[in-house]
């Protein structure tokens, strides 16, 4: 669920990189036992603090969406470094593959009269890329795997029960052939393009084939890649 900019072309035209401190900054991984401070700040407030504060409403779509890609990169042993909000995708595995995390469940935070229709957004966008801190051109599906994550539960701390959880996984070029322009998918429409579903426990390996299926579809149609 990578945060997506909405710019002209005009603004990629103007637009000239950072070539300062600004431009060096690398995301640390905190603890949470950092401290608030500053003049006449004398409450004994922690990060994790925040982090309760902001972050305890699990059912609610924003914390929802971005536990999925927690859980997500954790299955890939790649949650030990910091979430960048404002990448092009949402993982970049080492192998330099992208992932785009896209979240949805029939239970929302709110009073609900029925269960949620589960649809997911897949619009595609210009993007920005935080390796480089610069825009790339065109309006494109940026990742090269789309995992759509469905959160079947309905009680406040289910989402920390990956049993509660399907995955969806997909190769972005499937997505493009069948809805190149289309703004959202319902888990019906999805589910007719065949992608992989998978428990938690399995999505290491189901990510991994379908990386291996890329590579060799690739190298089968260079003229493709």
């Amino acid at each position: 669920m990578a945060y997506h900019l909405a710019i002209s072309p005009q603004d990629i035209y103007n637009y000239v990189p950072m070539d300062n401190a600004l431009s060096k900054h690398e995301p640390e991984l905190l603890d949470g036992l950092e401290s608030f401070h500053g003049p006449r700040f004398t409450q004994p407030l922690l990060l994790i603090d925040y982090w309760k504060w902001s972050g305890s409403m699990l059912l609610d779509n924003t914390a929802r969406g971005i536990l999925a890609e927690f859980l997500v990169a954790s299955a890939l042993d790649l949650h030990r470094r910091p979430r960048r909000g404002w990448d092009e995708s949402d993982i970049r595995m080492e192998s330099g593959t992208t992932i785009e995390i896209k979240s949805s469940a029939y239970v929302q935070s709110w009073k609900q009269s029925k269960p949620s229709v589960i649809e997911f957004g897949i619009a595609p966008h210009r993007s920005w890329n935080a390796e480089t801190g610069e825009y790339r051109e065109g309006v494109k599906r940026w990742a090269d795997i789309y995992v759509f994550c469905v959160f079947k539960g309905e009680k406040p701390l289910q989402p920390l029960d990956t049993s509660y959880w399907n995955f969806y996984v997909i190769p972005t070029k499937t997505l493009d052939r069948k809805h190149l322009e289309q703004r959202s998918i319902r888990l019906s429409s999805l589910e007719k393009l065949s992608p992989r579903k998978c428990s938690y426990a399995e999505l290491k390996k189901v990510i991994s084939n379908i990386e291996s299926d890329i590579e060799t579809e690739d190298s089968s149609n260079p003229k493709l890649t």
